[in-house]
């Protein structure tokens, strides 16, 4: 299947903690945006995730985007983006691109 039509297949709401930084900020919680597109991509995809890994200090602002790595089992890399819905850190997987 193509990166395309798998990202498709991939495409969710994710539902992902935030948690309180510094100077009161609100934050995406990395561990579990982590886990969550981890869990997404194994049941869309059908292959296994080695590792995800996010930025520990984004803000949660409605509209905006970041980056995870996603590292495959058999050692490709992707970079997934997620757009960032609402103030309670809900997040929507808007792409998924290999790494070259």
């Amino acid at each position: 299947m193509r990166f395309s039509a798998r990202l498709a297949a991939a495409t969710a709401l994710l539902a992902i903690a935030a948690v309180a930084a510094g100077c009161g900020e609100t934050v995406i919680d990395n561990t579990k945006a982590a886990e969550a597109i981890e869990s997404n991509l194994e049941k869309a995809l059908h292959e296994k995730i080695k590792s995800v890994e996010c930025p520990s200090d984004q803000k949660v602002e409605a509209g905006q985007t970041f980056t995870c790595t996603v590292i495959f089992s058999d050692g490709k890399q992707a970079t997934a983006t997620l757009k960032i819905l609402n103030k309670d850190a809900d997040v929507s997987l808007v792409g998924l691109k290999p790494k070259k």
